[in-house]
């Protein structure tokens, strides 16, 4: 009896009352859809530059510059920081919480790592969103971490890992996209099946994308690393335009735009089905 007591206390302390669940829960799902307006925004930034149309950075400080400029802009900006809030506020309370403790503790490192980037992501929006740091973009953060990074005992070696694993963090989203992966994590059993193809469409053209642009930056920083030289590591922006600069000129650079945008539309479906 003592026993299954101790047990059920256990599995209690490792699971949330229903009203925290719900907090938790529209923590998570504005979390996903401050996501998908910053992804939708980059995409179609991107898209302006590889046709040619102009267009801002195709980076988060450029999709968060597009977003000021329009009415009620300051309004949004503070609603994406605190969506990313929530955001890091969820993954944070995932990493902390085990659910019962059937989750594996590779999960729960992994949203506690999720949780400390959109927590910095969430600053970056609200100092944007005061005004205070408008000035750096994706390109010059990089060379300048990797700038940094060099100068350090064994930073040769250093920024090459570096760019090893976020290269390998690519293709690995970019596989598991591909596989449709993220179908276990959505709810899409009562749904009409155009709308879960729909879903599966956006999930894999949207993080092929994703992990593509990923995949890229990783290179560039080993680039940077073997040359001894920061100036080749590249932002998201600078990733994006150099797809423009391949053989297949500007439609590769359309192609990656168009999955980033659909990626952005795959988050706010992320935001309805997503299994919190």
């Amino acid at each position: 009896m003592a026993s299954s007591h101790i047990q059920r206390g256990r599995s209690g302390s490792g699971r949330l009352r229903p009203t925290q669940r719900e907090t938790v829960s529209a923590a998570g799902r504005a979390g996903f859809v401050a996501r998908g307006v910053v992804y939708v925004l980059i995409g179609v930034l991107a898209i302006r530059i590889a046709l040619g149309a102009g267009g801002g950075q195709a980076d988060r400080e450029g999709a968060l510059a597009e977003v000021s400029g329009k009415p009620f802009g300051a309004a949004v900006l503070w609603a994406l920081a605190v969506g990313f809030g929530c955001m890091a506020l969820w993954r944070a309370m995932r990493a902390a919480r085990p659910g019962g403790g059937d989750r594996k503790i590779g999960s729960r490192i992994l949203d506690g790592g999720r949780a400390v980037f959109y927590a910095t992501v969430c600053w970056g929006t609200a100092t944007f969103a005061a005004g205070t740091d408008r000035g750096s973009s994706s390109n010059a953060k990089s060379r300048d971490w990797t700038r940094s990074a060099l100068q350090l005992p064994y930073g040769q070696q250093l920024v090459g890992a570096a760019g090893c694993v976020l290269a390998v963090v690519g293709v690995v989203l970019a596989v598991r996209a591909a596989m449709r992966r993220f179908l276990r994590r959505l709810d899409l059993s009562s749904t009409p099946t155009g709308t879960r193809q729909v879903v599966n469409a956006l999930g894999v053209a949207g993080g092929v994308a994703r992990g593509a642009v990923g995949a890229a930056a990783g290179v560039f920083v080993v680039f940077a690393a073997l040359r001894f030289d920061p100036e080749q590591a590249k932002g998201v922006d600078a990733t994006l335009r150099s797809f423009a600069a391949t053989p297949v000129g500007p439609w590769l650079l359309v192609a990656v735009a168009c999955g980033l945008t659909l990626f952005g539309a795959f988050s706010f479906a992320s935001a309805r089905w997503r299994r919190m």
